[in-house]
């Protein structure tokens, strides 16, 4: 741990004075995220046992299975994104990953699918989500096969 603390002094005495106000943003952005992490899941577990305890909902209910996948997946994506900007922090990476973001937006879509109404929404609008899951799905591909013609 010491020896840690050592290496991370070391390396913040090289930086740049914007790479270190990068790094103080991305450590107080981490903090932040990780406290909302912290109080959506006490949140969510307080109420997923209250409701379940008192049998104010059925966890079968297409309803409430929705409302909590969803919310299940919102503290998901929180942390994928808060793990991305760790990396960024303790500086195993120079720069926020492009392909990262892109499947953090995938997850945020998937979120979406699940939460969706279909009988409440507009063909345009499922058209419209449709065609950015293509988007990004085509661009984290395009991604992950120039990573993989990189590594050959």
């Amino acid at each position: 741990m010491y020896e840690r603390w050592n290496r991370s002094k070391a390396q913040w005495d090289i930086l740049t004075y914007y790479q270190r106000f990068e790094s103080a943003v991305a450590l107080v952005l981490t903090v932040v995220i990780a406290l909302i992490v912290l109080v959506a899941l006490y949140r969510l577990c307080v109420g997923v046992v209250t409701a379940l305890l008192f049998g104010a909902f059925d966890p079968l209910e297409h309803t409430v299975f929705q409302s909590v996948f969803g919310e299940i997946m919102t503290l998901l994506i929180a942390l994928e994104f808060n793990h991305t900007l760790r990396y960024f922090v303790t500086r195993h990476q120079s720069v926020i990953q492009t392909k990262v973001v892109v499947l953090i937006a995938l997850l945020a879509l998937a979120r979406k699918f699940i939460i969706l109404d279909i009988g409440e929404t507009s063909p345009g609008y499922l058209l419209g989500l449709a065609a950015i899951t293509l988007a990004l799905a085509v661009t984290y591909w395009l991604m992950r096969d120039r990573d993989d013609r990189d590594v050959l």
